[in-house]
């Protein structure tokens, strides 16, 4: 061991030559699955992907609607008018 280098920086350097050569593996591995035509990592079940939560609803649910006076209308239409400038 050098005498100008901690161990820290050694460790720091073996570490990432660790992760280098893991991260390279990895790769080989995906690269060879996918020239193989297989899924690069294990498919699961093909259940729910959130059990813990319900279902959402088919169908929207039915739709409300206020009929408003010709009054409310022109406010409206003045509102409407105002908050566009008169575009």
């Amino acid at each position: 061991m050098p005498e100008h280098v901690s161990i820290f920086q050694l460790l720091g350097v073996g570490l990432l030559v660790l992760l280098t050569v893991t991260w390279v593996i990895g790769l080989a591995r995906v690269l060879r699955a996918v020239r193989a035509g297989a899924a690069p990592w294990p498919t699961g079940p093909t259940g729910p992907a959130l059990p813990a939560l319900p279902q959402q609803r088919q169908a929207a649910p039915h739709l409300e609607s206020v009929q408003l006076t010709p009054a409310e209308q022109d406010a409206f239409a003045g509102l409407v008018r105002r908050l566009s400038d008169g575009r």
